[in-house]
């Protein structure tokens, strides 16, 4: 197969998989509600995820904070990446463990009404496993943008957006919109911007 064959398989594989998210449509909807009143009430957006979800969690919490579209300079919507600070993530994997890098930083910021943002392309993560059931404890609501089949962290999820693939790279994909997707519906209901 030469390298055109190769770009438009890849292509075709991404349109394929965000079309199927289709029959993800209510649980985003409810995504996209229930961000927007969290926020009105003063809440805060936590993102967590591993190797290239974790730099997904950065740049969702980025745009939360900063803006989405260059066109519309609104106030920021408070967001935060739990593994954006290389020194606690080391910290925490020598003197506690890896699986407790989401964890430490999510119980010293996270309140009631605060919504937690788990991402992961397989669902099986355990840091990602340990975060939700401590959100769950906390009665934060959780939010999991997951891939396959939603793995272990899927049932401690109360909003469940699973892309249905078995390749990272199109899941990742996938995530990328769905968060920016959300972000755009929650500006819209936030600073009543409906076009």
């Amino acid at each position: 197969m030469d390298l055109k064959n190769f770009f438009l398989k890849d292509i075709n594989e991404n349109i394929d998989c965000h079309r199927k998210l289709k029959k993800n449509f209510y649980e985003i909807q409810k995504a996209v509600k229930v961000v927007s009143k969290s926020i009105k009430s003063g809440g805060k957006l936590f993102f967590c995820g591993n190797g290239g979800s974790a730099a997904d969690a950065q740049h969702l919490a980025a745009e939360f904070l900063v803006r989405l579209k260059s066109t519309f300079n609104r106030v920021p919507i408070p967001a935060m990446s739990l593994a954006q600070d290389t020194s606690t993530i080391t910290a925490c994997g020598n003197d506690f463990n890896f699986s407790d890098i989401f964890l430490r930083t999510f119980r010293a910021f996270a309140n009631k009404g605060d919504i937690l943002f788990a991402i992961t392309t397989s669902g099986n993560s355990k840091n990602i496993y340990k975060v939700l059931k401590e959100a769950k404890k906390k009665k934060n609501l959780k939010i999991g943008l997951l891939g396959g089949t939603g793995g272990v962290c899927k049932k401690l999820c109360d909003i469940k957006i699973i892309v249905p693939s078995k390749i990272t790279s199109r899941i990742q994909e996938c995530h990328i919109f769905l968060g920016h997707f959300i972000l755009h519906q929650v500006e819209n209901i936030i600073f009543k911007r409906f076009k």
